[in-house]
């Protein structure tokens, strides 16, 4: 398994918007949602980070090729898909269906061993 992790700012006076996006997947849309990122091949965790900069959200993607699960994801046309690209477009100003050049992070440091960073 690999891991792919990618951190999004909230835009200023966003927080309570996010947060109820987040309760709509953790709720109602809780079955669309693990549907999507089962169809995606991957398993994802959201985290909230709190930041003097402002909140940050940080989504990791765990599974056999995480960047291709998230090219998936973004790229999917059914309802659950434009929903939650329209509110993640709306909380954190960017566009997430505008192509990719490259990866949106890379990893550096991992404990159990030597991480090469792309450069």
């Amino acid at each position: 398994m690999s891991l792919m992790a990618v951190a999004f700012p909230i835009l200023p006076g966003k927080t309570a918007e996010w947060r109820s996006f987040m309760d709509e997947i953790n709720g109602p849309r809780r079955a669309e949602f693990a549907e999507s990122r089962r169809r995606a091949g991957v398993h994802e965790r959201t985290f909230l980070q709190p930041t003097p900069m402002g909140d940050l959200v940080i989504v990791t993607l765990e599974g056999d090729d995480p960047a291709a699960s998230f090219g998936r994801m973004v790229g999917a046309t059914d309802a659950f898909t434009t929903w939650f690209l329209e509110r993640a477009g709306a909380v954190h100003g960017i566009d997430l269906t505008a192509p990719m050049t490259e990866l949106p992070s890379s990893l550096v440091i991992d404990s159990e061993e030597v991480a090469v960073p792309a450069r």
